[in-house]
């Protein structure tokens, strides 16, 4: 299984892999959400819907099923 942004939990850390799927809107892309930059959970909405993160010092508010289809890898806790 791999992992997608909708996987984080508040306060986890991690870096974004891919976002090449057709699911993933233009304005999210240009707004930071690039393979390579760093994203952590901030705080998700009443009902796990919508998740606010942070993406390299930008804080945006996504959907969850927008969420589960960029792929990110977790790092670890320092």
């Amino acid at each position: 299984m791999q992992n997608t942004l909708a996987h984080l939990k508040r306060g986890e850390k991690a870096t974004i892999t891919d976002v090449s799927s057709i699911h993933i809107p233009l304005k999210l892309l240009e707004m930071g959400c690039l393979p390579g930059n760093s994203v952590e959970l901030v705080q998700l909405a009443p009902f796990q819907d919508p998740m606010y993160l942070n993406i390299n010092g930008t804080h945006l508010a996504i959907r969850k099923d927008t969420a589960s289809h960029i792929l990110i890898e977790k790092t670890t806790h320092e």
